[in-house]
């Protein structure tokens, strides 16, 4: 699959470390509106010391349904109880 995003694949994101370290999948995407920042969530509550940082394609080749986002504004959101559920975007 080709990669979705318009920022550049090489683009900074924040990612928790349960997904990465742990294979949890992603249930919260944030589009931060102050600085355009991706972030990629489990959905359970984090520390800071918890974010890595990683590139945008590193998330999609994670799991390629964030792609699904592609389009989501800054400041906006998007959750889901599981990974097989549909994204539900909304505003900040």
């Amino acid at each position: 699959m080709d990669f979705p995003f318009y920022d550049a694949p090489n683009t900074a994101a924040i990612i928790c470390c349960h997904i990465i370290d742990d294979g949890k999948p992603v249930l919260y995407v944030s589009h931060d509106e102050d600085d355009g920042m991706w972030q990629f969530l489990c959905g359970s509550a984090h520390e800071t010391a918890e974010a890595r940082l990683v590139s945008l394609k590193e998330v999609f080749d994670l799991d390629p349904s964030v792609g699904d986002l592609k389009d989501m504004p800054c400041g906006y959101c998007a959750e889901r109880k599981t990974e097989n559920d549909n994204w539900i975007v909304k505003k900040r």
